[in-house]
C-alpha cells in the first residue's frame, strides 16, 4: 500500500485505525515525516499488529524496554535469513544471503569472532593516526566560500577511506565499495535502475569476482590483519567464497556497517548542529563536549530505522501474544525517542548525562562489532573540525534517501565562509 500523494502526517498518523499503520513505508523516513507514527504507537500500543503493510503484516515493536527484551533473546527471536533475516521486507528465497549478522548461534559466533579483532582496542589505537591524517587532508582540500555537499566531499570520503583500509582494497578504486553498499540497500521500490533482485544480484556479482580474487589471492599469503585475510584464514570462513551469495552476504554487511552508519551520523551531526545552533555555540566554547556530541549524534540520527527478528517460538511481548512465525520489527528509531527511558528525548543535547543510553547499535549477540571504530572516526572528524572551522552553513535541507532500513542523508548542501 503506498503513502498518499498529499497527506498531513500529523493528521493521519492520529486518524488511522492502529493496525493500518504501516512504519515500514520508505516515504516516511525520505520526507522526515515519521516521528508522529511512533509517538503515537509508543503512547497507545506499543507492541503493534500491522495488519497489511507494504510489506505483509509484522508486530512493530517501538518502545526502548521491549526492543531490549527482543534483541537480547536470539533463541526466541531468529535473525537467520533462510527465514526471514533481518529486514521488514522479505526477500525472495533465491537473493537470501547469509552473514552473522542474519544468522544464528553457533554459525553467528564462530563467524563473528574471525572479524573481531579488527576492531580490537589495540588495533583502533593504531587506526586513530591514520583517521586523522586523512580526516585532516580532507577537510583542507573543502573549498571556502561556495557552495558544496557535504555528504560527498567529507562524509562519504572519510568512511570510504576508512574502508579501503579496513579491506586492504585497492584505494584508487575505493569508491567502488560505496556504489556496492548503496546498490546492496537500495529499495527496489525507490525509482533507481536498480527494480528488482535480478538487476541488485547482477550488479553484485562485481564485487563477488573482485573480492574472490583478493580472497584467494590472501589465503596464498601470511594472514594479515585485513578483513579480506581474516575471512580467508578463518576456521569457520576459510571457505567463504565457494559460497557465493554467503560471501555476498558477508562481504555487504562488512561494506555496509562499515560505511553507512558513520557515513550518516556525519552528514546528520552537521544537520543537527545547524538546527540547533544553541549546542553549535556550546560545542565551539568547549570541545571537550566531544565526547558525548558523538553518541548524542548517533542517537539523534538512529542511521539504522529498524532491525527485524522471526519468532522461532510463542512467546509474549508488552502484554501481546507473538506467534511462532511472526515478523517482528524493533524500530530503534523509535526506541531512541522513548520518554520513558531517555529524558528529552526529542531534544538534541550535546552534553546529556548519559549519552550513551541508545539503541542505535543494537543489543545482545548482534551488536554493531565496528561501534567503537564508528565513534572513533565522528570523534576525530569533530576535532579537526574546530579546530579549522568556526563556522559551517548549512544552506539547505538535506536531501534524505528513500529507505526504511538506512536513515540516510544523500546530499547536504553547505558552504565554509571564505
Amino acid at each position: 500500500m503506498n503513502a498518499p500523494v498529499h497527506f498531513d502526517p500529523v493528521t493521519d498518523a492520529y486518524s488511522l485505525p492502529l493496525n493500518k499503520i504501516d512504519v515500514s513505508n520508505p516515504k516516511l523516513y525520505q520526507d522526515d515525516v515519521w516521528y508522529p507514527y511512533f509517538e503515537r504507537l509508543r503512547r497507545e500500543d506499543p507492541v503493534n499488529w500491522c495488519e497489511e503493510g507494504m510489506h505483509g503484516s509484522y508486530w512493530s515493536v517501538t518502545k526502548y524496554k521491549d526492543i531490549m527484551k527482543v534483541d537480547s533473546d536470539h533463541k526466541t527471536y531468529s535473525s537467520e535469513a533462510m527465514i526471514g533475516g533481518i529486514t521488514v521486507r522479505d526477500i525472495p528465497m533465491d537473493f537470501r544471503r547469509r552473514s552473522f549478522i542474519s544468522s544464528d548461534p553457533p554459525d553467528h559466533d564462530q563467524q563473528r569472532k574471525v572479524v573481531q579483532p579488527i576492531v580490537a582496542p589495540l588495533n583502533l589505537q593504531n587506526f586513530a593516526g591514520t583517521i586523522r591524517e586523512r580526516a585532516g587532508r580532507i577537510l583542507d582540500s573543502l573549498p571556502r566560500g561556495e557552495t558544496f555537499d557535504w555528504v560527498d566531499k567529507v562524509s562519504i570520503e572519510l568512511t570510504v577511506q576508512m574502508l579501503a583500509t579496513l579491506f586492504d582494497f585497492p584505494f584508487e578504486e575505493r569508491r567502488k565499495l560505496i556504489y556496492w553498499s548503496d546498490v546492496a540497500t537500495v529499495d527496489i521500490t525507490s525509482g533507481t535502475e536498480i527494480d528488482s533482485e535480478e538487476k541488485r544480484l547482477a550488479v553484485l556479482k562485481e564485487a563477488i569476482e573482485v573480492f574472490t580474487a583478493l580472497f584467494y589471492e590472501r589465503q596464498k599469503q601470511p594472514p594479515r590483519p585485513d578483513l579480506i585475510s581474516m575471512l580467508a584464514h578463518g576456521e569457520a570462513t576459510h571457505d567463504l567464497a565457494t559460497r557465493p551469495m554467503d560471501f555476498l552476504g558477508n562481504l555487504t554487511l562488512l561494506i555496509v556497517g562499515g560505511n553507512d552508519t558513520t557515513r550518516n551520523s556525519i552528514s546528520g551531526g552537521l544537520w543537527a548542529l545547524s538546527k540547533h545552533p544553541e549546542e553549535f555555540r556550546k560545542l565551539r566554547e568547549n570541545p571537550g563536549l566531544i565526547p558525548s556530541l558523538v553518541p548524542e549524534i548517533i542517537r539523534w540520527q538512529s542511521p539504522i530505522v529498524h532491525m527485524r527478528r522471526t519468532a522461532v517460538a510463542d512467546a509474549e511481548l508488552g502484554g501481546k501474544q507473538i506467534r511462532k512465525g511472526d515478523k517482528v520489527v524493533m524500530w530503534y528509531i523509535s526506541g531512541n525517542r522513548d520518554e520513558e527511558a531517555i529524558e528529552n528525548p526529542n531534544e538534541f543535547i550535546i552534553d546529556r548525562a548519559r549519552p550513551r543510553q541508545h539503541l542505535s547499535f543494537g543489543f545482545g549477540i548482534h551488536r554493531c562489532v565496528g561501534n567503537r571504530l564508528a565513534e572513533l572516526q565522528l570523534t576525530i572528524l569533530w576535532e579537526e573540525i574546530l579546530k579549522r572551522f568556526p563556522v559551517i552553513e548549512v544552506m539547505d535541507e538535506p536531501t534524505r534517501i528513500y529507505s526504511n532500513f538506512i536513515h540516510g542523508i544523500r546530499h547536504l548542501p553547505v558552504r565554509i565562509p571564505a
